[in-house]
């Protein structure tokens, strides 16, 4: 069996889980999450935790049971904490502003780019230098920050573009003659 999978997932009071017909689903104070479960993964409620393990020995379902295991402990995490993911943008001109559920961005292109963000994630610009996407779905909120960083990924001869923060880019030496 997995060395992940037999770690079991604590769910925090005010969480509540809901398991039927091959899918599970987390409730908690930011928001629901569903996600259909593994035929190869069983999941049994004990109290206060969740546990998984593989059904059968092949590969497969071992496999498995450490990747359900750690996508239900990231649909725990979401719906108490939330997931973050922060972008900045470096370049003379370069702006972002969010609208409602919206993103528009300038990015030295002859038109402004604008981004439309998927339901369960909400965007803010503090600056018009910083994005932060947050959201209580992990996959998605990670999803949205590479799409909006794919519009202009940092070069490598003066670092201009979308990053995330704290992201390093290898800044390249120039030419000489």
């Amino acid at each position: 069996m997995s060395r992940i999978a037999k770690n079991p997932i604590p769910v925090p009071k005010g969480v509540e889980v809901n398991i039927a017909q091959g899918l599970i689903s987390v409730k908690g104070p930011l928001g629901t999450i569903a996600r259909p479960m593994d035929p190869n993964v069983g999941i049994e409620k004990d109290g206060a935790t969740l546990k998984l393990k593989a059904l059968g020995n092949s590969n497969h379902a071992n496999a498995m049971s450490g990747t359900m295991r750690a996508l239900v402990a990231n649909m725990v995490t979401g719906v108490t904490r939330g997931f973050e993911k922060k972008l900045a943008l470096a370049g003379v001109g370069y702006r972002a502003q969010a609208a409602g559920d919206k993103l528009n961005l300038t990015l030295g292109f002859s038109h402004p780019v604008v981004q439309q963000m998927p339901k369960g994630v909400k965007v803010a610009t503090p600056t018009q230098t910083e994005i932060v996407i947050t959201g209580v779905d992990r996959q998605l909120v990670g999803q949205v920050a590479a799409e909006i960083r794919d519009f202009k990924p940092p070069e490598p001869y003066k670092g201009k573009g979308v990053r995330y923060v704290g992201e390093t880019v290898i800044i390249k030496e120039t030419k000489k003659k």
